[in-house]
């Protein structure tokens, strides 16, 4: 099995700090319950929210995505307005995060409290303004159960390579961390094809050594290193 997590009122990444929102993918996170909502485009509502909503997807999400949905919290910091939650293709509901991923989190500053996994389906998938997958199957998997959000779907590592040939200055233009990440996609979207990708996939560490657990979450914060310095809460210079 993998991992994932989710959850609008569970922890944050830095004990001790304001907690930082994760992202359920229910429908009522996703676009505003107004009169008007219904006749609006799927883009316009979802940016109609003023957030900007991270999923991360492997198969048990116990494991990889559990791990970088709470390495992203970290990395974002308390009061972001950036949601992150995860999911797995082949999750049961309800399981906490495998106690050597937990142990791996931990080490790099991340927090597992409040964390279960869930299930992932199309209407989270349709919910997210960026699908990360921990491999290409899990990317296809996704897609699969929400076609219209291939464009937005890449894996862990494929996102970090795309965002790291992104010029910086466009993405630090914009002064809101939501209008940073909605720039990065667009501008990573546009070199996918273009830059080489090593390795895209994240090998399931699950029922491994320590040090399987390690080198996946080594792989996660490498990859998410460049993102998440873009898109801090922080306003840019």
């Amino acid at each position: 099995m993998e991992c994932t997590h989710a959850g609008e009122t569970a922890t944050g990444a830095v004990p001790g700090e304001a907690k930082t929102r994760t992202w359920t993918g229910a429908a009522t996170d996703a676009v505003p319950t107004t009169p008007e909502a219904p006749e609006m485009g799927e883009e316009t509502a979802r940016k109609a929210t003023g957030t900007f909503r991270i999923l991360f997807v492997c198969t048990g999400n116990i494991c990889r995505s559990a791990m970088a949905e709470r390495l992203t919290l970290a990395a974002l910091g308390p009061g972001s307005p950036i949601l992150v939650g995860s999911a797995g293709t082949r999750a049961r509901t309800g399981w906490p995060m495998a106690e050597r991923a937990r142990e791996v989190l931990l080490r790099l500053g991340g927090d597992s409290e409040g964390f279960s996994s869930r299930p992932l389906t199309a209407e989270a998938v349709a919910d997210a303004d960026l699908v990360l997958a921990a491999s290409s199957e899990h990317r296809a998997e996704a897609a699969a159960l929400y076609p219209r959000a291939a464009a937005r779907a890449f894996t862990i590592v494929e996102f970090g390579a795309l965002a790291r040939a992104v010029p910086s200055g466009k993405v630090l233009s914009q002064g809101h961390p939501v209008g940073r990440a909605r720039v990065l996609l667009e501008e990573a979207g546009a070199l996918r094809g273009l830059v080489r990708v090593d390795q895209p996939d994240i090998v399931d560490p699950y029922g491994g050594p320590r040090r399987a657990y390690r080198e996946a979450a080594r792989r996660i914060v490498d990859a998410l290193a460049v993102p998440m310095h873009l898109l801090r809460h922080a306003s840019a210079p």
